[in-house]
């Protein structure tokens, strides 16, 4: 059974409006998390906030957010001055504007989340814009305000639903120019890419899930299952990194040898 929706508004495109129900498309809950303990004494730990000056407790109500302008100088702002300059509505998806799907490069993309209707009623002006946007290869802009800061967000058809992806800011996104360009142009031998191509070809296999699995969180379970039992933990022996030999290898003999060495196994995948 799905979760219930973290998320209850409109999706408004000029004169037609439907209710939708929205859902993080990922989420963090199998994730394992620890507690931190007084080693001492077994108990938990309670972080407070304190004064940086007087070292004093800070209780939640003297709590403020402020703009540092100077050294020991700052804008205090109040939760509702920041309310007024939030969108009107926080619970409207109007879009404003569509733009080709493939120009949104992915380095914009932020978090994903399911977008679907609400009611049976919402079901046919749900899907007239969903699949408009798809038989026109396009993805709907609109502004929302998601985790308390008005966001650009992009409305992109997914099988029977649409996903809405909230979009970075201008200023979280560097220029790759600014890395890039400096770089040689290197024209790669045509053999080497022969060779790399080959290995390609050999290393190819169908997406699968499994392959973002986490086998660290495995480990670490098997490590509090050890210690739950009493037994010894057992010892992991750690790969061995490359190390340099002072050697010039060439690029085509370990190509080849990479071919070589490749096992049945991984070009039947």
């Amino acid at each position: 059974m799905p979760p219930r929706s973290f998320w209850k508004g409109y999706l408004k495109l000029s004169l037609v409006t439907c209710p939708v129900a929205m859902m993080p498309a990922v989420t963090e809950g199998g994730r394992l998390r620890f507690h931190t303990l007084n080693r001492k004494t077994g108990n938990r730990i309670q972080r407070q906030y304190v004064d940086a000056e007087t070292g004093k407790r800070v209780e939640d109500e003297d709590q403020a957010r402020g703009y540092p302008r100077g050294e020991h100088d700052h804008v205090i702002l109040e939760e509702e001055e920041l309310d007024e300059v939030a969108l009107e509505s926080t619970r409207t998806i109007d879009i404003q504007e569509f733009v080709p799907s493939d120009k949104i490069a992915w380095i914009w993309f932020d978090r994903p989340h399911f977008l679907m209707p609400d009611d049976t009623v919402a079901e046919e002006a749900f899907s007239v814009i969903r699949d408009a946007m798809q038989s026109t290869g396009t993805v709907g802009i609109a502004r929302l305000v998601l985790y308390r800061r008005e966001r650009a967000v992009m409305l992109q058809p997914c099988g029977k639903g649409i996903v809405l992806w909230t979009l970075r800011y201008g200023d979280e996104v560097r220029d790759e120019r600014d890395y890039f360009d400096d770089l040689r142009e290197v024209k790669p031998d045509s053999e080497a890419l022969k060779l790399v191509s080959k290995l390609i070809r050999a290393r190819t296999t169908e997406w699968d899930p499994k392959m973002v699995e986490d086998p660290v969180q495995d480990r670490l379970l098997d490590l509090i299952e050890d210690k739950k039992k009493g037994r010894k933990p057992s010892r992991k022996s750690k790969s061995e990194e490359p190390r340099e030999t002072g050697k010039v290898v060439s690029i085509i003999d370990a190509l080849k040898r990479s071919i070589a060495a490749e096992k049945p196994a991984t070009r039947k995948r």
